[in-house]
């Protein structure tokens, strides 16, 4: 046998313990994502303010056909002791891949927010979702469906419809920073002029590892309110995230 080809067999030989242990060493993909968040604020003087939000999100993708996401946002803030907001939104979402762009998803929405008169809002939904545009950096997705609802009120009893049901979501990474831009709405099929919208923009990037800071706008419209209640409530939040 040529010397050379000898020389090459015992080379690789001797390379595939190697080979073996890179590959074992490799991190397996997470199936579980997510951050838990909080933010305060504190001013003094004429005014006494003072503010503070939780939140959490959390994703399962075990790269098979379903995908699982859930998220919450709690906020509260008071002036001069007398409680200005107290909201609590959770979502609930999960997909089933047709195709690499097309899914079929089932989602459950709920809202508590006294300043808006809602006691509590339920809104079971189903529909189909298309990632419209996707890459390593960029995301753009669109979704719609139809659902229920089921309304409480001070002084009122519940009320349920049926609800017609849209949503966008995108987002761009930025190096070790991410715009993340979503907004859904729903309408009420018994009322149509009765809808409420959802839009938020955020900016986050990493601090030291492990943590963000995300800077997040937020705007809340009903288009239904009693006389003496504002039907658009915008926020500014800034919070820390701690990735898990």
């Amino acid at each position: 046998m040529p010397r050379h080809l000898i020389i090459g067999v015992v080379i690789l030989f001797l390379s595939i313990p190697a080979i073996a242990q890179n590959q074992a060493a490799a991190p397996p993909a997470k199936t579980y994502t997510g951050n838990i968040g909080a933010g305060l604020s504190v001013t003094g003087g004429n005014t006494d303010t003072k503010s503070f939000n939780l939140s959490f999100e959390l994703t399962r993708d075990p790269k098979a056909k379903t995908i699982m996401k859930a998220n919450g946002l709690y906020l509260r803030s008071s002036t001069d002791d007398e409680t200005k907001t107290d909201m609590l939104r959770l979502g609930f979402r999960e997909d089933y891949l047709l195709t690499k762009r097309v899914s079929l998803y089932g989602a459950m929405g709920y809202l508590r927010d006294p300043f808006k008169d809602i006691s509590y809002l339920l809104n079971p939904q189903g529909g189909i979702g298309v990632k419209v545009y996707s890459t390593e950096r960029t995301a753009f997705t669109l979704s719609g469906g139809a659902g229920g609802i089921w309304e409480k009120n001070p002084g009122i009893d519940v009320r349920s419809s049926g609800t017609l049901n849209a949503a966008e979501a995108y987002s761009y990474k930025i190096s070790d920073a991410k715009l993340v831009q979503n907004w859904n709405a729903l309408w009420k099929t018994s009322d149509l002029g009765d809808a409420l919208h959802h839009f938020d923009i955020s900016l986050v990037t990493a601090i030291v590892k492990n943590i963000d800071v995300k800077l997040e706008f937020m705007d809340e419209y009903k288009t239904m309110v009693r006389p003496g209640i504002k039907k658009n409530d915008t926020a500014l939040i800034m919070s820390f995230l701690y990735k898990i």
